[in-house]
């Protein structure tokens, strides 16, 4: 080789030049064959680290194939089935009342909805055996019949009989809790037309004034109370207690609150007509 000092270009030594046998030059071009060169390429490929690996069955990506997790299912033990099917985690109900500050826990809610209804009941049952049979002091289907004719209504002989029939069989629905809203809302569809008639009645005396304070608070209070149940439901202690208005009553028992207004106001509309402040 030439020092780099050397202005002369570098050359191949030539073997007459004297280069000692026991040198040994490599030159790039050496490898490189000549155009006359009719012989094949041999290349040598590296392999994949990982090509003397077993490939498995069933392989997994790192974004388009999740890996399953051995999530315990009930009665199946780890991971459902193989690799290739991904196990889902089971589920653990858990009682909403076993919660410790649920929102859902209703403490005495139920037994104070209970009560309630009991008592509604009872007096919707008591009041409807008065004017059926006339018993606990009352006079009668007859002079029922006879009040109704009195306040204007049309077709009073069959108003007497639904009145008092409806009275006790919304009583006895409302204390089993069966079909609340809907006994409910049917106590609604005498109430309304019943207190109408109160107001007009108290008009015609000239005790519209004295209204509340004469005894008609307690029509009052009990529609207000039966619009709350139709609202707020039964309660679990009751034949209703695995439906929806019992647990968590909304859609429906709006439905059965405007129903049960609507048809006692139809009611009077249009069996009665009359205007009740006029």
């Amino acid at each position: 080789m030439t020092s780099p000092d050397d202005p002369r270009p570098w050359q191949r030594p030539d073997e007459a030049g004297g280069r000692p046998a026991s040198a040994s030059l490599v030159d790039p071009e050496d490898d490189v064959p000549s155009t006359n060169y009719g012989g094949e390429f041999v290349t040598t490929a590296i392999p994949r680290y990982d090509a003397a690996k077993p490939v498995p069955e069933h392989s997994f990506g790192l974004v388009s194939d999740p890996e399953p997790l051995p999530y315990v299912q009930a009665g199946t033990g780890l991971a459902a089935g193989a690799y290739g099917s991904p196990a889902t985690p089971a589920e653990v109900m858990i009682g909403e009342s076993d919660r410790p500050g649920d929102p859902d826990r209703r403490g005495t809610q139920d037994l104070g909805l209970l009560l309630l209804r009991v008592a509604v009941g009872g007096l919707l049952i008591g009041n409807g055996l008065q004017k059926m049979f006339g018993w606990f002091g009352g006079e009668g289907l007859g002079a029922f019949r006879e009040y109704l004719t009195d306040l204007g209504f049309r077709h009073a002989d069959v108003l007497s009989y639904a009145g008092a029939g409806g009275l006790i069989a919304a009583g006895v629905f409302l204390i089993l809790g069966l079909f609340t809203p809907v006994a409910a809302a049917g106590t609604l569809a005498y109430l309304v037309p019943a207190l109408l008639a109160e107001v007009m009645d108290a008009r015609n005396e000239a005790r519209l004034s004295a209204f509340l304070s004469d005894g008609h608070e307690y029509e009052v209070v009990l529609l207000c109370v039966v619009a709350a149940m139709v609202l707020v439901g039964p309660g679990r202690y009751g034949l209703d207690a695995g439906r929806g208005w019992a647990r968590r009553p909304f859609i429906g028992s709006i439905a059965a609150l405007i129903l049960g207004v609507g048809a006692g106001v139809a009611i009077w509309v249009l069996l009665n007509g009359a205007n009740p402040l006029a």
